[in-house]
């Protein structure tokens, strides 16, 4: 079933109309991990009417916007035009969806195009080390793999498996959201407001440091540390004071994080919080990286950090930047009517009725510096760690996150 939404924002030239699937790769089989990235793919390859030139073509000749993207938690296939095109390309949404070719010759350039994308994948330490990171995190979770999935998986894969998956994807809920009114959806600024109370399910606090530490041995000039732990639902009341201590530590030149390890010491080459919007528990890691030379001064500096969270709250001043900077980033984030529609209809597929601007200051406002800091010791006292670099220094580390953590 499509549940169709219109949001009437300010007047444009130009449409967008976005479908949100309900179910991205969490709904990989464990065997097969990477296929709903390959079904995403090869929905928007050609449908009843259009082979993949064809449908490219036509979209092309309106100068119009087809795209596709796999989350976590959903799938998201958008098309965009000027407004006197819109009802020559809006159908295709519903042929892509419902009647897609599925060709096995774009399958098997998909396929190719999964396995080359994990190899590049590959050659990021970065890459590495989070996936490492969220693996001992989530253990066999869904949000402990890759949302392309693995090359062993993907090589395995075949053509049927992503025909039956399409079958599982035609029951999944779908939502349909545009600021164009031809959609005839519901007025999505009328849609009832429901207040939600969800508490997460914390699922690691038993584990040992043992079990909260891994480390990639990568001989290079260059130390990565990642250091976090899953948190909450977006669903969760815990959701906006998370929010603001990212803010606290990793926006702008005013951030903990930049004015401690850059401002302060110059050690830094990367550095920033990852906090994503998940339907389940989402993870909350800071990550850094720095030469060999500075790794064990830099690990000192993030403990001395992530202590003062655990047991100082933050002070009045601090909190009061972190939300004004959140609420910035909010207006940011408004500039981008892609960015708008897919985040709402994301949202509503996790259940979350729409917010008002005033309604979202006034529940900013409304967060504690004790608000934070109850939840840095519910979901930060217990962390896990993954390092990517020399091996003895990734061993040093080691020695002095078992004393400390």
């Amino acid at each position: 079933m499509l549940k169709r939404y219109f949001l009437n924002n300010k007047k444009r030239n130009f449409s967008i109309a976005s479908i949100w699937i309900k179910g991205g790769s969490d709904m990989d089989s464990p065997s097969k991990k990477g296929i709903n990235k390959i079904l995403c793919s090869l929905l928007t390859r050609g449908c009843e009417g259009f082979n993949n030139l064809a449908l490219s073509k036509y979209i092309e000749s309106y100068g119009a916007e087809l795209n596709q993207e796999i989350f976590e938690d959903g799938i998201s296939i958008s098309i965009k035009s000027l407004n006197e095109h819109f009802s020559k390309l809006f159908p295709l949404l519903d042929l892509i969806i419902n009647k897609p070719i599925l060709s096995e010759t774009e399958f098997k350039k998909v396929k190719k195009s999964s396995i080359d994308h994990i190899k590049k994948d590959k050659e990021n330490p970065f890459n590495i080390c989070f996936e490492k990171w969220r693996k001992i995190v989530y253990s066999n979770h869904p949000y402990a793999f890759n949302t392309i999935g693995n090359a062993n998986d993907v090589s395995k894969i075949t053509y049927e498996d992503v025909l039956l998956e399409f079958k599982s994807l035609k029951n999944r809920e779908k939502y349909l959201i545009s600021n164009n009114p031809e959609i005839n959806g519901e007025n999505f600024g009328t849609l009832e407001k429901i207040i939600l109370k969800e508490k997460s399910d914390h699922l690691n606090n038993n584990l040992n440091t043992t079990n909260r530490f891994d480390y990639i041995d990568n001989d290079s000039n260059q130390t990565i540390i990642m250091i976090g732990d899953q948190t909450c639902s977006r669903r969760s009341n815990e959701y906006f004071p998370l929010k603001v201590l990212e803010s606290y530590l990793s926006y702008g030149m005013s951030a903990a994080l930049f004015k401690l390890f850059r401002e302060k010491h110059g050690i830094t080459y990367d550095l920033g919080v990852y906090y994503p919007i998940r339907s389940g528990n989402a993870p909350f890691l800071i990550y850094l990286s720095v030469s060999n030379e500075q790794a064990l001064f830099a690990f000192e500096l993030l403990s001395t950090l992530w202590k003062n969270l655990l047991f100082n709250p933050l002070t009045e001043a601090e909190i009061l930047l972190a939300k004004e900077k959140l609420k910035g980033s909010f207006l940011l984030g408004n500039q981008s009517l892609d960015e708008i529609l897919q985040r709402k209809i994301q949202l509503v597929s996790y259940g979350i009725s729409p917010i008002s601007e005033n309604d979202l200051n006034s529940k900013i406002e409304e967060i504690s510096s004790l608000d934070i800091f109850k939840l840095t010791n519910k979901y930060f006292s217990k962390p896990f760690l993954c390092i990517s670099g020399n091996k003895n220094i990734c061993l040093e580390i080691s020695n002095m996150w078992k004393k400390n953590f």
